[in-house]
């Protein structure tokens, strides 16, 4: 009976752990998206409403909006203004780093480091893992996910001969972790070629 008591507490816990971080960052989303219509809505009101909504002209304005900025931060007065406000401002936000390294990835930014998908070698398995960092001395700091939830893990930080980067998107990486390893065959089938030593067989 103990065990089973556990056994809901700790898969309570895990789920919270998951859902109360994405339910706030949606909350606040939400409402940066609502305050920034509210500051574009006097625009909007400019065009007479028998042609569009109001709130259909502020969604548009927001989008180019966002688009503009995309644009610029890709020239390089751009890249700077962008590396200055991430140093200053950015950069002392909780765990912005790590979402802004995943929201990359997903967008399929071939060379971001962070949150890279690979397979580690742990006691006698290969498991899937998100390499987070790379060490001065050559070790890694990887995140290991607990499925199905791939929020919610582990940190280890492993010697780099035990560490296998895969070359797949952070999002298939993902749907293995939370379809319970299916699809991890194609991940084994995507280490690097350099990462697999000869006469070392891989798990």
């Amino acid at each position: 009976m103990k065990t089973l008591a556990d056994f809901l507490r700790m898969t309570l816990v895990g789920g919270l752990l998951v859902v109360l971080p994405l339910w706030v960052s949606l909350l606040l989303l939400f409402k940066a998206i609502k305050g920034a219509l509210a500051v574009l809505q006097p625009i909007a009101k400019l065009v007479p409403q028998k042609y569009v909504h109001h709130d259909v002209v502020a969604l548009c304005l927001l989008v180019l909006i966002c688009f503009a900025v995309g644009l610029l931060i890709r020239t390089e007065l751009g890249r700077r203004i962008g590396d200055w406000l991430e140093h200053h401002f950015l950069g002392r936000i909780p765990g912005l780093s790590i979402v802004q390294s995943m929201i990359r990835q997903l967008a399929g930014a071939k060379d971001e480091q962070s949150f890279q998908p690979a397979l580690v070698e742990i006691e006698e398995a290969l498991v899937p893992a998100f390499i987070i960092e790379k060490h001065t001395d050559g070790q890694f700091t990887v995140f290991v996910s607990s499925s199905p939830t791939p929020m919610a893990g582990a940190i280890y930080i492993l010697q780099p001969e035990r560490v296998h980067p895969v070359d797949v998107p952070l999002r298939k990486a993902m749907v293995c972790v939370t379809k319970w390893g299916a699809g991890a065959a194609a991940m084994r089938a995507a280490i690097r070629p350099q990462d697999i030593k000869e006469g070392q067989p891989m798990q």
